[in-house]
Parts: structure tokens; sequence; C-alpha cells
């Protein structure tokens, strides 16, 4: 795909997978058929004092932003008073931690957990000095049903074990790019300059802080496309697993693209500037921001990786991956993705 495709929005949103695809198979044709549990070091977030009141809550077909906006209303404080560590699906069942902010409303706890626990399961609860903040987690659990599996078992088993044991190319999801690159069409639309305001600060009854939000949505799809893209150059190579000269860090690893383009030197530094070269239109948008280039793992390693035939073709799978990696993309590395939660499925 040439440049001019991608201003037309013909973009690139299914990549090179590790071994080729070896099955179909329908996810989510129901929410309990997508588990997800988030791990978090409670001990040391959570310590039992504070003025924020943190709840670990089970929800089904409600995804994150939407119970952080009922728990604020609830709780009568701000939204951003509100704190979570990661973004779980509507489309799922999912254990997730929430903080809020209640400074001296100890007594009143008892009371508040109650009225939570009409809407959602309240499985534990604590106090903390702070808010939860993104990417606290340590992990998610994934339990996840594939149904409807066409394909042979034993090539199925045999790419489940490579998984295991190699793992697949890191991917960003191709919801993140919005629908036909939606995203991606939108960020070359962006005026750099724009990026560096913070959001809020635009004049009072304006939409500033809205549509500045909306470009660092952009942007960040753009920035997460290049990767992809450098991710492809390597898989199509067969490099994706070791490090090259001047790669940073001890493990094979992509840019997050930034001011001054990448940290990676020598063979890879070319590598990546060829690739992202390619696409002058998203590379200018870096040109002008503040945003320091960051390294991203190109393996996303599963643990307690295993797996369960359910009958002929319904097959529960199980693992653990650290926040940042997407249980769609590792499976997608092995199998051909109907979401039963999109389009006509979604209603």
């Amino acid at each position: 795909m040439s440049t001019g495709d991608a201003e037309r929005g013909q973009w690139r949103l299914d990549w090179p997978t590790s071994h080729g695809r070896v099955a179909r198979a329908q996810l989510k044709s129901v929410p309990e058929d997508f588990g997800v549990e988030e791990i978090l070091p409670v001990s040391g977030l959570i310590p039992g004092e504070g003025e924020h009141l943190c709840l670990l809550l089970k929800k089904t077909g409600d995804n994150t932003e939407f119970v952080a906006r009922q728990l604020a209303r609830m709780a009568g404080c701000r939204g951003f008073d509100v704190g979570f560590c990661g973004l779980k699906d509507r489309h799922a069942v999912t254990t997730q931690w929430f903080s809020l902010y209640r400074p001296g409303m100890e007594s009143s706890d008892g009371d508040f957990i109650r009225e939570v626990a009409v809407h959602w399961r309240v499985l534990a609860s604590g106090r903390a000095p702070r808010k939860l903040r993104r990417g606290e987690h340590s992990a998610n659990r994934f339990a996840i049903v594939l149904r409807n599996v066409e394909g042979l078992k034993a090539e199925i088993d045999e790419a489940l074990n490579r998984l295991g044991e190699q793992g697949a190319p890191n991917y960003f999801g191709p919801q993140r790019f919005g629908r036909d690159g939606g995203n991606l069409d939108r960020a070359l639309k962006i005026d750099p300059s724009q990026l560096n305001r913070r959001a809020g600060r635009a004049k009072r009854g304006s939409r500033g802080g809205r549509d500045g939000s909306k470009n660092v949505l952009y942007f960040s799809a753009a920035r997460s496309w290049l990767f992809n893209e450098v991710l492809a150059a390597r898989v199509s190579d067969g490099s994706w697993t070791t490090c090259l000269p001047g790669e940073p860090g001890e493990r094979a690893s992509g840019p997050m693209w930034g001011d001054g383009g990448t940290t990676a030197t020598d063979d890879q530094e070319i590598l990546e500037r060829e690739v992202v070269g390619q696409w002058p239109e998203l590379e200018r948008l870096f040109a002008a921001t503040r945003m320091q280039p960051e390294r991203r793992p190109l393996v996303a390693q599963p643990q307690e990786l295993n797996w369960e035939w359910q009958g002929v073709d319904t097959l529960e799978i199980r693992f653990v991956l650290p926040p940042g990696q997407y249980a769609t993309t590792v499976l997608g590395d092995i199998f051909e993705l109907e979401d039963m939660s999109l389009g006509r499925h979604n209603e």
C-alpha cells in the first residue's frame, strides 16, 4: 500500500502472522465467553487506610468508563476522582478495581458499598492514600471460549504449543484505529502544534478540551499504527523475536514514535526510519510535539497458557498477559476470529 492509498483512507489493518493462521473461530458469542480478571498488587496499592475507597467489582455488559461514570455519580464526586488501572471490554465478564475519592467518609463506606452492590458484585474493598492509575496492575488473566472452531485439532494444538513457547507478534488491535482506519484519517488532519496544549485550557465555553482529547486519541492511533508497521516488517523478515544491532534493551522491541523519532541506532534505526519514512503525513505529527520516543516489546508472551476442548468445535483457552498486551491479538496469530459482539451481533 502506498502513501497515496493511506491518504485516501485505505489503511492496512491486518498484519502478517508468525506462522499463518490455522483455523477459524467465533469470539464473544456471549459475554461469558470472554473473562478478564485484573491482577493487582493489592498489599502495595491498597494498604487499608487513606482518602480513596477502592472496590473490586465483577461486571457483565458494562465497560470500564461507563462504570467509572456511574460510580462518580453515585459518590457525588468528579469523574476525575475515580481511578482504575485499565480499560476492560463491555462484551465480557470482567473483574477490576476502582478507586473513589471519599476523604473523611469511612463511616459511610458500608452504606455506599451496599448501594454499589445493587448494580455490580463487590468482591473486595479497601482504603488507599491515592487513586489508582493506568497501568498499575501487574497483569490480566483471561479465560476465553472460542465457538464453531473450524480447523484440524492437531494443527491447532501444535500452534498453541508454539504460542506458549514463542509468543505472538505484539500488534495493537484494529479497534484502536477506528472503523476502516477512521482515526488515522483524522490524524492526518491534526495540527501538531495543538498537541502540546493541555486539554481543558481552552477558553471557557469552547470545545477546545474535547477536541484536544480527540486529537490525543488520533495521535495515539497514528503512533500505534507506525509501531505495527515496523513490527510487520520484522515479522516478514523473521527477526521479530531477536534483537538487531542498535536495538535498545535486551529484548526485541519496536518504536513508539516521538520527537526525534526513535531511540534505536545502527541497523535497527535504519530499518525503523525506512518503514516510518513511507508515511510522511503521519511522521510529521511527531516533529512538533514534545513526546519522547519510547519502546514497546515486539513479542506478546502469554504466561500460564493452557487450553481444553469442550467438544469437537468449542475450545477454552486460559492465559495471563501483562498490561498493554491484547488477548485478541495473541489469539489472532492462530485463528481468524469473528467477533460476534460487533455489527449485527451487537444489538
